[in-house]
C-alpha cells in the first residue's frame, strides 16, 4: 500500500474499514507525542518560511535567488530562514502553546546553562525534511558565512533519525519512474528537481547507510549516483555503490566534466544536457575499473603492474561468468594484454579467496567450538594477515605526517579488510594531494560502527605502541599471505611484455 511500513499499513487498513487497532498505555502516549513533535515541526516550518518571505532580513531570501531558485520551488520546497535572533522562534512556538519539553524533545530548541530555552537554529537558510506522508520531521540549516558547522541537521527525535531519512522522498516517491537519482546535498536536490527530474533525493549531511539503502529499494529498481567529482565524493561513490550492491540495487555513476556537482551543471549546461548525462552514466564495474588507474601513471611499467593488480581484484569480484567476461574483454584490450591471461589471473585470485575464505571459516568453527569463553573475543588469536593490516593501520592512525614511506612499500588493494582498504586508500589520496590525515575527516563515509572500530585499533597503540620496525615485518606478512593472481611484479612484467612482443 503506497510502500508503506507494515504498521503504517494496518492503520490505514484499520481506518478505512472503521476498526480501531489496539493500543495500550505507553502505545499512547508515544502516539501523542509523536503528533506533538509532528505539530511542533509543521509550525516551526511556517515560521521558517514567513521569515524567509516577509521579514526584514533578507539574506536569506537572497541567498536562494543568487542560487537560481524560482519562487515556485521555494514554495514547494518550503525553505526557511532562521535569523540571528537567540530566541524568536522559541517565543514563537511558545506563545503557540507548546511546552519547553516539546520545544526540547523536538530539537528545535536548547536549554542554556542558565536554564534559559534558544533556538537551536540561528543565521541559517532552512530546508524542511518532509516524510512520504507529508509531514514535516526535521530540519537541515546552512549557513551564509564561513562559521562551523556549514550544515546542520535536526538531532534524532522521536519522529527523525537522519540515518534512515532521505531529503525530497516525499516527492520522488511519487515519480513514475523506477530508476531515483542519489545527489549530495540540498541544493543538487533541488536543482534538479527544479530542472524537471523529481526522482532525486539526498541523504542528510551523512554517509549513506544500510537503512536508506532499504528505504530506496522499496521505491527504485536502480539508482543513478550523482555525488560530487572531488576525491571525498568519489570515495562516497564507492561506498553507495557497495551499500545498494547489499539491498539488490543495480547502480550507475554520473560523470560530470566541467562541473563540481549537479548544481553547477545545470547552471551551465541546461537540463536538457543533464538528461542526456543521465542516460549515458556509467555502471559500477566500470567505475571502480577507471578508478584503478587513480594515483599510478600506466605508461611506466611499474604503474602498468599496480594498475592491473587493481583490475584484476575488481574483475574478479563480479559473481556472474558472463558479466565478468565482457569486462575482462573490454580492459584486456584496453591496457593492450592478452585477454588468455588476465583470465588465467582472475581466476586463480578467485580460487584463492575462495581458498582463503574456506580456511577463515573453519578457523572461525574451531574458535568457537572449542574456545571455552566465547564472551571475550579479544583473547581469540586473529589469522597472521588481520593482524599484521590492523598493526599497520594503528600506526598509520597514529602518525600520519610519519607513515607516506608505508604507501611507497604496500599499497592498499593488499588489505584483505574492505575497511581498511578503504582507509588506507584515503590516506594514500592524503599523501598525494599533501593535504594532511585524520580519522576523524572519513566521518562522513563511515557508518558510526566503522568509526568506532578504527578509534579501537588507534587506541590500542596506547597499550603497545607499533613501531616502524614492526609495520616493515607486517608488510612483509601481507605482501607473502595475500591472495594475489599474481606472485610477484616481474611476473606481471612478462605478461605486459608478452603483448607487447609476442615473439620474445
Amino acid at each position: 500500500m503506497d510502500n508503506l511500513e507494515f504498521t503504517d499499513a494496518v492503520k490505514q487498513l484499520a481506518e478505512r474499514c472503521g476498526l480501531q487497532v489496539p493500543t495500550d498505555r505507553e502505545a499512547d502516549r508515544r502516539a501523542y507525542l509523536r503528533t506533538r513533535m509532528f505539530a511542533v515541526n509543521r509550525e516551526t516550518a511556517n515560521f521558517y518560511f514567513r521569515n524567509l518571505i516577509s521579514g526584514s532580513d533578507k539574506r536569506g531570501l537572497q541567498y536562494f535567488i543568487s542560487r537560481q531558485l524560482k519562487p515556485e520551488t521555494i514554495k514547494k520546497y518550503g525553505l526557511g530562514y532562521a535569523s540571528d535572533s537567540w530566541n524568536a522562534l522559541t517565543d514563537y512556538l511558545l506563545q503557540k502553546g507548546f511546552t519547553e519539553e516539546e520545544l526540547l524533545l523536538a530539537n528545535v530548541a536548547h536549554r542554556s546553562n542558565k536554564g534559559n530555552l534558544y533556538d537551536a537554529f540561528r543565521g541559517r537558510v532552512m530546508f524542511p525534511i518532509v516524510d512520504t506522508r507529508g509531514a514535516v520531521i526535521g530540519f537541515g540549516g546552512r549557513v551564509l558565512d564561513d562559521s562551523q558547522p556549514k550544515y546542520l541537521n535536526t538531532a534524532k527525535t522521536p519522529v527523525f533519525d537522519k540515518g534512515s531519512n532521505l531529503f525530497s522522498l516525499n516527492f520522488a516517491k511519487d515519480s513514475s519512474s523506477t530508476i531515483m537519482i542519489l545527489a549530495e546535498g540540498y541544493m543538487d536536490v533541488i536543482a534538479i528537481n527544479q530542472a524537471g527530474f523529481s526522482n532525486v533525493v539526498a541523504t542528510l549531511g551523512t554517509a549513506i547507510t544500510p537503512e536508506h539503502a532499504r528505504k530506496l529499494s522499496r521505491f527504485a529498481k536502480e539508482v543513478v549516483i550523482a555525488y560530487d567529482s572531488d576525491g571525498p565524493g568519489q570515495q562516497a561513490t564507492q561506498k553507495a555503490i557497495n551499500r545498494l550492491s547489499e539491498v539488490g540495487i543495480a547502480t550507475r555513476i554520473l560523470h560530470m566534466t566541467g562541473a563540481k556537482d549537479p548544481d553547477e551543471y545545470i547552471k551551465k549546461y541546461g537540463s536538457e544536457r543533464f538528461r542526456l548525462l543521465l542516460e549515458s552514466a556509467g555502471d559500477a564495474i566500470n567505475f571502480r575499473l577507471d578508478r584503478c588507474k587513480e594515483g599510478l601513471d600506466p605508461d611506466t611499467e611499474a604503474g602498468k603492474v599496480q594498475l592491473l593488480k587493481r583490475v584484476v581484484s575488481v574483475l574478479a569480484e563480479i559473481q556472474n561468468p558472463l558479466e565478468r567476461e565482457v569486462y575482462l574483454s573490454r580492459t584486456a584490450n584496453k591496457w593492450e594484454i592478452s585477454a588468455e591471461v588476465l583470465h588465467q589471473q582472475v581466476e586463480r585470485t578467485i580460487r584463492s579467496k575462495k581458498k582463503l575464505a574456506s580456511t577463515q571459516a573453519w578457523k572461525d568453527i574451531i574458535e568457537h567450538t572449542v574456545r571455552p569463553e566465547p564472551q571475550q573475543p579479544q583473547s581469540a588469536i586473529p589469522l597472521r594477515e588481520y593482524k599484521a593490516e590492523e598493526r599497520i593501520l594503528c600506526y598509520v592512525l597514529n602518525r600520519p605526517d610519519e607513515s607516506a614511506w608505508i604507501i611507497e612499500q604496500i599499497q592498499p588493494d593488499a588489505f584483505p579488510t574492505p575497511l581498511y582498504r578503504q582507509v588506507l586508500e584515503a590516506f594514500a589520496d592524503s599523501v598525494k594531494r599533501q593535504t594532511g590525515f585524520s580519522l576523524s575527516a572519513m566521518g562522513d563515509v563511515l557508518s558510526d560502527s566503522e568509526m568506532g572500530k578504527l578509534s579501537g585499533i588507534s587506541a590500542r597503540n596506547q597499550e603497545i605502541p607499533v613501531t616502524a620496525e614492526e609495520v616493515k615485518d607486517c608488510i612483509r606478512t601481507l605482501k607473502n599471505d595475500m591472495p594475489s593472481a599474481i606472485e610477484t611484479d616481474e611476473d606481471l612484467l612478462k605478461l605486459i611484455q608478452k603483448k607487447q612482443h609476442p615473439d620474445g
